[in-house]
Protein backbone atom coordinates (compact mmCIF):
# COMPACT_ATOMS: atom_id res chain seq x y z
CA UNK A 1 0.00 0.00 0.00
CA UNK A 2 1.04 3.92 -0.76
CA UNK A 3 -0.26 6.57 1.81
CA UNK A 4 0.17 10.25 2.45
CA UNK A 5 -1.36 12.01 5.42
CA UNK A 6 -0.86 15.04 6.70
CA UNK A 7 -1.39 15.51 10.54
CA UNK A 8 -2.35 18.66 12.24
CA UNK A 9 0.02 19.46 15.24
CA UNK A 10 -2.00 21.79 16.62
CA UNK A 11 1.11 23.29 17.73
CA UNK A 12 -0.09 26.52 19.43
CA UNK A 13 -3.40 26.37 17.25
CA UNK A 14 -4.67 24.17 14.49
CA UNK A 15 -3.26 24.37 11.40
CA UNK A 16 -0.17 25.72 11.73
CA UNK A 17 2.54 22.89 11.63
CA UNK A 18 2.25 20.04 9.98
CA UNK A 19 3.89 16.47 10.36
CA UNK A 20 3.47 14.35 7.47
CA UNK A 21 2.74 10.41 7.67
CA UNK A 22 4.43 8.31 4.65
CA UNK A 23 3.98 4.50 4.14
CA UNK A 24 4.95 2.23 1.30
CA UNK A 25 4.45 -1.43 1.35
CA UNK A 26 4.17 -1.34 5.02
CA UNK A 27 7.14 0.64 5.58
CA UNK A 28 6.27 3.99 7.50
CA UNK A 29 8.32 7.43 7.65
CA UNK A 30 7.30 10.78 9.63
CA UNK A 31 8.19 13.56 8.03
CA UNK A 32 8.90 16.31 10.31
CA UNK A 33 8.50 16.11 14.42
CA UNK A 34 7.08 19.05 15.51
CA UNK A 35 7.30 18.95 19.44
CA UNK A 36 7.76 16.14 22.62
CA UNK A 37 3.56 17.69 23.16
CA UNK A 38 2.86 16.37 19.62
CA UNK A 39 3.66 13.31 19.87
CA UNK A 40 1.11 11.27 21.15
CA UNK A 41 -1.13 13.15 18.43
CA UNK A 42 1.64 11.52 15.58
CA UNK A 43 1.07 7.90 17.33
CA UNK A 44 -2.83 8.10 17.00
CA UNK A 45 -2.34 9.08 13.45
CA UNK A 46 -0.08 5.68 12.85
CA UNK A 47 -2.87 3.84 14.72
CA UNK A 48 -5.95 5.24 13.04
CA UNK A 49 -3.97 4.03 9.73
CA UNK A 50 -3.64 0.13 11.16
CA UNK A 51 0.06 0.31 11.48
CA UNK A 52 2.38 0.02 14.41
CA UNK A 53 5.39 1.72 15.55
CA UNK A 54 7.37 -0.91 14.72
CA UNK A 55 6.48 -0.72 11.50
CA UNK A 56 8.51 3.30 11.46
CA UNK A 57 11.64 3.12 9.76
CA UNK A 58 12.50 6.43 9.66
CA UNK A 59 11.77 9.54 11.66
CA UNK A 60 12.56 12.85 9.38
CA UNK A 61 13.56 16.45 10.36
CA UNK A 62 14.13 19.25 7.73
CA UNK A 63 16.16 20.78 10.42
CA UNK A 64 16.44 21.45 14.23
CA UNK A 65 14.16 24.25 14.98
CA UNK A 66 11.82 22.89 17.63
CA UNK A 67 8.38 23.46 15.55
CA UNK A 68 9.99 20.76 13.33
CA UNK A 69 12.16 18.53 15.66
CA UNK A 70 11.75 19.26 18.90
CA UNK A 71 9.27 16.12 19.25
CA UNK A 72 11.99 14.10 17.53
CA UNK A 73 13.37 12.20 20.62
CA UNK A 74 10.32 11.15 22.10
CA UNK A 75 9.31 9.89 18.72
CA UNK A 76 12.06 7.84 18.11
CA UNK A 77 11.66 6.61 22.04
CA UNK A 78 8.38 5.69 20.42
CA UNK A 79 8.97 3.57 17.55
CA UNK A 80 11.99 1.29 18.35
CA UNK A 81 13.01 0.83 14.67
CA UNK A 82 13.44 3.98 13.05
CA UNK A 83 16.63 5.57 12.19
CA UNK A 84 16.56 9.46 12.75
CA UNK A 85 17.44 11.35 8.79
CA UNK A 86 19.01 14.90 9.22
CA UNK A 87 21.00 17.31 7.44
CA UNK A 88 24.94 16.93 8.85
CA UNK A 89 24.93 19.95 10.05
CA UNK A 90 21.76 19.21 12.51
CA UNK A 91 22.61 15.18 13.05
CA UNK A 92 24.84 16.48 16.08
CA UNK A 93 22.39 18.76 17.89
CA UNK A 94 19.30 15.71 18.26
CA UNK A 95 22.56 13.75 19.56
CA UNK A 96 23.36 15.97 22.10
CA UNK A 97 20.33 18.94 22.04
CA UNK A 98 22.05 20.67 25.26
CA UNK A 99 22.68 23.89 23.18
CA UNK A 100 19.75 23.86 21.56
CA UNK A 101 17.79 23.61 24.46
CA UNK A 102 19.57 26.61 26.64
CA UNK A 103 19.77 28.66 23.64
CA UNK A 104 15.58 28.10 23.23
CA UNK A 105 15.40 28.47 27.04
CA UNK A 106 17.03 32.01 27.12
CA UNK A 107 14.51 32.60 24.59
CA UNK A 108 11.71 31.60 25.99
CA UNK A 109 12.19 31.25 29.64
CA UNK A 110 11.96 28.31 31.30
CA UNK A 111 8.42 27.66 31.64
CA UNK A 112 7.08 28.78 28.58
CA UNK A 113 9.59 26.58 26.72
CA UNK A 114 8.29 23.49 29.13
CA UNK A 115 4.58 24.87 28.03
CA UNK A 116 5.86 24.93 24.37
CA UNK A 117 8.13 22.04 23.46
CA UNK A 118 8.06 19.73 26.76
CA UNK A 119 11.51 17.49 27.37
CA UNK A 120 13.87 16.85 24.64
CA UNK A 121 16.27 14.63 25.30
CA UNK A 122 19.58 13.04 23.40
CA UNK A 123 19.38 10.55 20.82
CA UNK A 124 21.21 7.28 20.52
CA UNK A 125 23.89 8.72 17.98
CA UNK A 126 23.71 4.60 16.17
CA UNK A 127 20.16 5.99 15.43
CA UNK A 128 20.75 8.92 14.12
CA UNK A 129 22.32 9.28 10.06
CA UNK A 130 23.04 12.45 8.39
CA UNK A 131 22.55 12.64 4.71
CA UNK A 132 24.65 14.68 2.18
CA UNK A 133 22.81 16.82 -1.00
CA UNK A 134 21.42 14.55 -3.14
CA UNK A 135 20.99 11.04 -0.77
CA UNK A 136 18.60 8.92 -0.81
CA UNK A 137 17.13 6.16 0.89
CA UNK A 138 14.26 3.46 0.19
CA UNK A 139 10.59 3.27 1.98
CA UNK A 140 8.78 0.11 0.93
CA UNK A 141 9.96 0.20 -3.15
CA UNK A 142 9.31 4.27 -2.72
CA UNK A 143 12.52 6.53 -2.89
CA UNK A 144 13.69 9.30 -0.91
CA UNK A 145 15.99 11.93 -2.21
CA UNK A 146 17.29 15.04 -0.01
CA UNK A 147 17.98 17.94 -1.28
CA UNK A 148 20.43 20.82 0.78
CA UNK A 149 18.14 23.77 0.80
CA UNK A 150 20.02 27.05 2.43
CA UNK A 151 18.30 30.40 2.66
CA UNK A 152 16.04 29.68 5.79
CA UNK A 153 18.58 27.50 7.84
CA UNK A 154 22.63 26.21 6.97
CA UNK A 155 21.29 22.92 8.24
CA UNK A 156 18.02 22.71 6.00
CA UNK A 157 17.21 20.08 3.18
CA UNK A 158 13.81 19.10 1.59
CA UNK A 159 13.00 15.57 0.98
CA UNK A 160 11.86 14.43 -2.82
CA UNK A 161 9.17 11.56 -2.68
CA UNK A 162 9.84 10.89 -6.26
CA UNK A 163 6.67 8.00 -6.07
CA UNK A 164 4.28 10.75 -4.89
CA UNK A 165 5.94 13.61 -6.82
CA UNK A 166 5.67 15.61 -3.92
CA UNK A 167 8.65 17.61 -2.05
CA UNK A 168 8.45 18.19 1.81
CA UNK A 169 9.71 21.50 1.98
CA UNK A 170 10.15 22.26 5.78
CA UNK A 171 10.15 25.99 5.66
CA UNK A 172 12.33 26.23 2.07
CA UNK A 173 9.09 27.07 0.44
CA UNK A 174 7.62 29.80 2.76
CA UNK A 175 4.12 29.67 4.84
CA UNK A 176 1.06 29.16 3.67
CA UNK A 177 -1.60 29.34 6.26
CA UNK A 178 -4.83 27.48 5.23
CA UNK A 179 -7.08 30.50 6.94
CA UNK A 180 -5.44 32.83 5.11
CA UNK A 181 -6.28 31.66 1.79
CA UNK A 182 -9.98 32.62 1.72
CA UNK A 183 -9.49 34.54 -1.75
CA UNK A 184 -6.29 33.99 -3.75
CA UNK A 185 -3.32 32.31 -2.74
CA UNK A 186 -1.50 34.24 0.19
CA UNK A 187 1.94 32.45 0.91
CA UNK A 188 5.39 34.39 1.98
CA UNK A 189 8.71 33.30 3.16
CA UNK A 190 10.35 33.13 6.39
CA UNK A 191 13.54 35.32 7.06
CA UNK A 192 13.71 34.67 10.22
CA UNK A 193 17.26 34.53 12.37
CA UNK A 194 19.95 33.38 12.35
CA UNK A 195 20.63 32.38 8.94
CA UNK A 196 18.43 34.17 6.57
CA UNK A 197 20.28 34.85 3.45
CA UNK A 198 18.38 35.92 -0.15
CA UNK A 199 20.22 34.46 -2.53
CA UNK A 200 20.52 31.17 -0.83
CA UNK A 201 16.82 31.18 -0.22
CA UNK A 202 15.87 32.51 -3.93
CA UNK A 203 18.36 29.39 -5.35
CA UNK A 204 16.96 26.74 -2.77
CA UNK A 205 12.60 28.13 -4.26
CA UNK A 206 13.83 27.54 -7.84
CA UNK A 207 15.74 24.29 -6.79
CA UNK A 208 12.16 22.87 -5.41
CA UNK A 209 10.35 23.95 -8.84
CA UNK A 210 12.54 23.09 -11.28
CA UNK A 211 11.99 19.34 -9.74
CA UNK A 212 8.05 19.92 -11.26
CA UNK A 213 6.56 18.10 -8.07
CA UNK A 214 2.74 17.67 -8.41
CA UNK A 215 2.34 19.06 -5.32
CA UNK A 216 4.86 20.56 -2.20
CA UNK A 217 4.06 19.51 1.30
CA UNK A 218 4.79 22.78 3.74
CA UNK A 219 5.32 22.20 7.26
CA UNK A 220 3.32 25.70 7.66
CA UNK A 221 0.61 24.37 6.44
CA UNK A 222 -0.42 21.56 4.27
CA UNK A 223 -0.20 19.63 0.32
CA UNK A 224 -0.48 22.38 -2.62
CA UNK A 225 -0.70 21.46 -6.10
CA UNK A 226 -0.28 25.11 -7.85
CA UNK A 227 3.55 24.61 -6.79
CA UNK A 228 4.66 27.57 -9.70
CA UNK A 229 2.35 30.14 -7.78
CA UNK A 230 3.72 29.68 -4.77
CA UNK A 231 7.28 29.83 -5.93
CA UNK A 232 6.63 33.50 -7.60
CA UNK A 233 5.07 34.54 -4.80
CA UNK A 234 7.88 33.93 -2.64
CA UNK A 235 10.56 35.07 -5.23
CA UNK A 236 8.99 38.39 -5.45
CA UNK A 237 9.10 38.99 -1.58
CA UNK A 238 12.46 37.23 -1.37
CA UNK A 239 13.84 39.55 -3.88
CA UNK A 240 12.42 42.62 -1.60
CA UNK A 241 14.22 41.35 1.27
CA UNK A 242 17.14 40.74 -0.20
CA UNK A 243 17.70 44.30 -1.50
CA UNK A 244 16.34 45.40 1.67
CA UNK A 245 19.20 43.33 3.58
CA UNK A 246 21.53 44.64 1.12
CA UNK A 247 20.68 48.52 1.86
CA UNK A 248 20.38 47.73 5.75
CA UNK A 249 24.08 46.77 5.53
CA UNK A 250 24.80 49.89 3.79
CA UNK A 251 23.30 52.04 5.97
CA UNK A 252 24.94 52.27 9.44
CA UNK A 253 22.29 51.87 10.91
CA UNK A 254 22.63 49.31 14.32
CA UNK A 255 20.32 46.19 14.86
CA UNK A 256 17.52 47.35 16.64
CA UNK A 257 16.65 50.89 14.23
CA UNK A 258 17.13 48.36 11.19
CA UNK A 259 14.46 46.15 13.01
CA UNK A 260 12.05 48.53 13.28
CA UNK A 261 12.37 49.68 9.67
CA UNK A 262 12.20 46.40 8.33
CA UNK A 263 8.97 45.29 10.39
CA UNK A 264 7.32 48.82 9.34
CA UNK A 265 8.52 47.55 5.88
CA UNK A 266 6.77 44.43 6.00
CA UNK A 267 3.89 45.48 7.13
CA UNK A 268 3.24 47.37 4.72
CA UNK A 269 4.09 44.35 2.20
CA UNK A 270 1.48 42.37 4.15
CA UNK A 271 -1.19 44.26 3.09
CA UNK A 272 0.02 44.82 -0.15
CA UNK A 273 0.40 41.25 -1.17
CA UNK A 274 -3.11 40.54 0.67
CA UNK A 275 -4.74 43.14 -1.37
CA UNK A 276 -3.39 41.11 -4.12
CA UNK A 277 -4.61 37.99 -3.67
CA UNK A 278 -7.81 39.41 -2.73
CA UNK A 279 -7.39 38.98 0.59
CA UNK A 280 -8.94 41.65 3.09
CA UNK A 281 -6.85 40.98 6.48
CA UNK A 282 -8.70 40.94 9.38
CA UNK A 283 -7.34 41.09 12.83
CA UNK A 284 -7.21 37.70 13.66
CA UNK A 285 -5.50 37.32 10.37
CA UNK A 286 -2.95 40.21 11.71
CA UNK A 287 -3.08 38.31 14.81
CA UNK A 288 -1.69 35.19 13.15
CA UNK A 289 1.21 36.80 11.13
CA UNK A 290 2.69 38.84 13.52
CA UNK A 291 5.05 36.61 15.07
CA UNK A 292 6.40 35.43 11.65
CA UNK A 293 6.41 39.47 10.84
CA UNK A 294 8.20 40.08 13.77
CA UNK A 295 10.87 37.16 13.26
CA UNK A 296 11.22 37.64 9.43
CA UNK A 297 12.49 41.92 10.66
CA UNK A 298 14.96 40.03 12.76
CA UNK A 299 16.65 37.84 10.26
CA UNK A 300 16.78 40.81 7.31
CA UNK A 301 18.67 42.88 10.12
CA UNK A 302 20.99 40.06 11.24
CA UNK A 303 21.49 39.68 7.54
CA UNK A 304 22.52 42.99 7.07
CA UNK A 305 24.98 43.14 9.97
CA UNK A 306 26.21 40.11 8.94
CA UNK A 307 27.46 41.39 4.98
CA UNK A 308 28.75 44.75 7.18
CA UNK A 309 31.64 41.63 8.30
Amino acid sequence: MSRLVTIDCHYVMPQLAASYLREEDGEVAFIEANTTLTVPRLLAALEKEGLSPQAVKYVIVTHVHLDHAGGASALMAACPNATLLAHPRAARHLIDPAKLVASAKHVYGEEAFEHLYGVISPIDAAKVRALDDGAEVTLGSATLRFLHTRGHANHHFVVHDVAQEVVYTGDAFGLTYPSLQRAGRFSYPSTSPTDFDGEAALASVRRITDLKPRAVGLTHFGLFEDVQVIADQLIRWLEVATARAHEGAKSGDDQGTMEQRFKWQLEQDFEVEASRAGLSLTDADRKLIRFDLELNAQGLALAALKQRG
